[in-house]
């Protein structure tokens, strides 16, 4: 449309430079979430008579709660998707991946979050069906972005803050791709457990891949040793309007929440976060940047493991932010000093790019 426009009235040629449709797609996204948040919020409460489900043995302050609606993803899901139909370059193949991972992992955490809802309990579908539709959706990804990656990087794991060094996994790559995919999505859900805190998380690492993949999908890609990919930089419109609809949800997820993420949205970002970082040829840098993902996902791990064979606790609480409740920490400090640290692994990652 807007190669259209600038041919049709020689408007300037910025209309449809990259940046000037990320910045488009961003404020698309938050104007739509802020003008249907109350909206979907009043529909959600009027089908959810008693809210999402909260856990018995959590923080007694979360029983207050109790009442709230999930499915908020909803509102991230639908402004993002509107948003990079708008602005993005839909020949791109890049794109419509994205798109996929989005709405087939959305509808996994829907259908999870609808029978919680409806059946009053916080735990739904199966662990093994929900891995089963998350792998299976991984490895279409996984495949199709490789097929559209070069063929002399497809297979290779850069390391980052080393000039040109990678390791080539051959076809040990599509499996370690799922597995970050998968893994990521799983991460943010379980991240999703205070006011703000999911959606302020996402908002950073998002930040810092949209700034990635515009660099690898420009000229300035072999400036910073990143390997090049084309059409990369339409990647980046996809992450500003995720980012755009995140700001958005947190105007009304802010303390005290009118609604929750769910998995509808926490599963389907997780998801998105992990495949940009494999589009753009940066996993490890996911793990870094992401570094309280990871932490929250190794503390319930590391919780299961420990009480299965010693039926004592490493943490308070499982995951790691409900720890630092039971320590007497209030929620909005707890949200607000991992987002410091979040944003604080955003620069120890971009020193990857700048090292280099």
């Amino acid at each position: 449309m807007f190669y259209f426009l600038s041919d049709a009235f020689s408007l300037p040629d910025m209309l449809s430079a990259v940046y000037f449709r990320i910045f488009c797609a961003f404020m698309c996204a938050v104007i739509l979430s802020l003008a249907f948040g109350s909206k979907l919020i009043a529909l959600l409460h009027k089908h959810q008579a008693h809210g999402q489900p909260i856990r018995e043995d959590g923080p007694q302050t979360h029983l207050a709660k109790k009442g709230t609606p999930t499915m908020g993803g909803l509102l991230i899901l639908g402004t993002s998707i509107f948003s990079t139909l708008m602005f993005a370059n839909l020949t791109n193949p890049l794109v419509w991946i994205c798109m996929l991972v989005l709405v087939v992992y959305g509808f996994v955490g829907f259908a999870d979050d609808y029978v919680k809802v409806t059946k009053e309990t916080s735990n739904a579908m199966s662990a093994k069906m929900k891995l089963f539709l998350q792998f299976s959706t991984a490895l279409i990804a996984v495949g199709v972005t490789s097929y559209f990656t070069p063929e002399e990087t497809r297979y290779m794991l850069t390391i980052p803050y080393f000039k040109n060094l990678a390791i080539n996994l051959c076809y040990f790559y599509i499996p370690l791709a799922m597995i970050v995919i998968v893994g990521a999505s799983n991460a943010v859900n379980l991240s999703d457990g205070l006011d703000g805190l999911a959606g302020g998380l996402l908002v950073v690492a998002f930040a810092f891949f949209m700034v990635v993949a515009y660099i690898c999908g420009g000229s300035l890609a072999l400036s910073f040793y990143i390997t090049p990919i084309a059409g990369a930089s339409e990647v980046a419109v996809v992450c500003a309007a995720v980012i755009g609809g995140c700001v958005g949800f947190l105007w009304f997820n802010a303390p005290p929440a009118k609604v929750f993420m769910g998995d509808t949205g926490s599963l389907a970002l997780g998801a998105l976060l992990g495949t940009v970082s494999i589009m753009v040829k940066q996993e490890i840098l996911l793990a870094i940047v992401g570094g309280i993902f990871v932490i929250e996902a190794l503390s319930v791990m590391i919780q299961v493991f420990w009480y299965k064979r010693t039926k004592t606790r490493v943490f308070l609480m499982a995951p790691i932010h409900h720890h630092f409740e039971q320590l007497g920490w209030k929620e909005t400090t707890v949200v607000l000093r991992f987002w410091i640290v979040a944003f604080l692994l955003a620069v120890v990652g971009s020193m990857a790019l700048i090292v280099r």
